[in-house]
């Protein structure tokens, strides 16, 4: 009998441990106050009914119908809301599935049900069809193909040429990096605009926030050359000086320029990915060991992890480097984030993980909380990885908000990210692409990856 009853708690119990593929099982969510995201507002004790992949009802909890094989999350006092996406994703360039599979856990982990990836490989567009498919588990993936910069493009021809052979192979987007002449660049994004695939990312110094914007960059990530188009004379400095992200000279930066540039960037509809995690974590006074000491490190290899102290250690180093300028400039940028969304320039939410001490997932909510610190509302924090997402993907119909007939990528929260931002860390559980992955399959996912 005791073997019996602990066979039958296994059977009971195995569920809430794995992850469950529902297949044509409907799933329900079960008085859960809802966060639709299509206005800031909270749906009180619903039940939200799920099948296929597909929000088929919400209604109030006591109105719902549902089938008696239905997979039922009570989730009394729980919060749901859309999944989030991550725009400036980075996923191994490398032909080994490891690695990969590792990254796109730690994403789906933090609630992540949408990435883009910033530095193509060939590998990058199999693994798009398998998550597709649902062969391989993690975020949907959208992907940039190997970066255009100064050493991949020496000459207008090789650059135009690039850009028909990433077309022909199906990738997403271009990814844009430092190095660029004016007309490497002018080869690119004419030829780009020609067979119909956006460029994105960072903005070359020879080519400047200007050209890039009337070029018609789809987003320019990281606030690249924002702050550099701002100062008198930047054209007879050169890169050292002004340092990454303009870093150096954000002092020199006239602030009568930003109407300008934000009328600039709506004109052209040129979306903005702050990345503002990057900036706060690597280039901040912060010493390099709060930062080691963060509980996400423990999912970072070792050496990755030197390597982010060293890196950090060698900028704080610098001779040019003010504590009291960086602390100005990465306020500065917090002012720019803030007149996007007071301007109506679109915000996507993207926080540049793995990089500098952004764990990926973990680094999102980062950037939700650098996004508020900038002057934002959590609702519009949230806004920037949800329903901005959508918009931009071109994909509103079916993303981005929690509504009848939309995919079922949710999120279940602890509490309200309404009213704490910091809420989206705590994570009841996920639905991607048909699977129900509750907390207690993400912690042991977690823990698998610990170094």
């Amino acid at each position: 009998m005791k073997k019996l009853l602990c066979l039958l708690l296994l059977i009971v119990t195995l569920p809430l441990r794995a992850q469950t593929d529902l297949k044509d099982r409907e799933l329900v969510f079960r008085e859960v106050n809802v966060v639709p995201m299509d206005q800031e507002r909270v749906l009180v004790n619903q039940n939200v009914v799920v099948k296929n992949g597909k929000i088929t009802a919400i209604t109030p909890a006591a109105q719902t119908t549902y089938s008696k094989d239905a997979l039922v999350v009570e989730a009394k006092g729980k919060y749901l809301m859309p999944g989030l996406a991550e725009m400036h994703a980075h996923v191994p360039p490398v032909d080994d599935m490891d690695p990969i599979r590792e990254v796109l856990t730690l994403f789906i982990s933090n609630g992540v049900t949408t990435i883009r990836g910033m530095l193509g490989h060939p590998l990058h567009l199999d693994v798009r069809e398998k998550l597709r498919k649902g062969e391989l588990l993690g975020p949907r993936l959208y992907s940039t193909g190997p970066s255009f910069n100064g050493y991949s493009v020496k000459i207008p021809s090789q650059g135009a040429d690039m850009v028909r052979t990433q077309k022909q192979a199906g990738y997403d987007y271009l990814k844009l990096h430092p190095g660029l002449t004016r007309e490497n660049f002018a080869s690119v994004a004419k030829t780009a605009k020609e067979v119909g695939i956006p460029f994105v990312g960072h903005v070359s110094f020879d080519v400047g926030v200007w050209r890039a914007i009337d070029a018609g960059y789809s987003s320019i990530d990281h606030l690249d050359g924002f702050i550099e188009g701002m100062v008198p004379g930047i054209e007879s400095m050169d890169e050292k000086q002004i340092g990454l992200f303009g870093m150096y000279v954000a002092d020199k930066a006239d602030r009568s320029q930003i109407p300008k540039l934000m009328q600039a960037l709506k004109e052209k509809k040129v979306w903005v990915v702050p990345t503002q995690a990057l900036a706060e974590r690597w280039l901040s006074p912060i010493a390099p060991e709060v930062l080691n000491n963060a509980p996400e490190m423990v999912y970072m290899n070792p050496k990755t992890r030197s390597s982010w102290v060293k890196t950090k250690q060698d900028l704080q180093a610098n001779p040019a480097y003010n504590k009291d300028k960086i602390n100005n400039y990465l306020k500065l940028r917090r002012d720019l984030i803030k007149a996007c969304q007071q301007n109506g320039v679109g915000l996507l939410l993207g926080s540049d993980g793995p990089q500098v001490f952004n764990v990926p997932g973990f680094s999102v909510h980062h950037e939700l909380q650098y996004l508020v610190d900038s002057g934002l509302t959590p609702y519009q924090a949230l806004r920037t990885g949800t329903v901005n997402v959508a918009e931009y993907l071109g994909r509103s119909n079916d993303m981005g908000t929690i509504t009848v007939g939309k995919e079922a990528d949710l999120v279940l929260l602890e509490g309200n990210p309404l009213l704490d931002i910091g809420q989206t860390r705590r994570i009841e559980g996920v639905l991607l692409n048909n699977r129900w992955l509750p907390k207690s399959f993400i912690q042991g996912e977690l823990k698998k990856q610990e170094k």
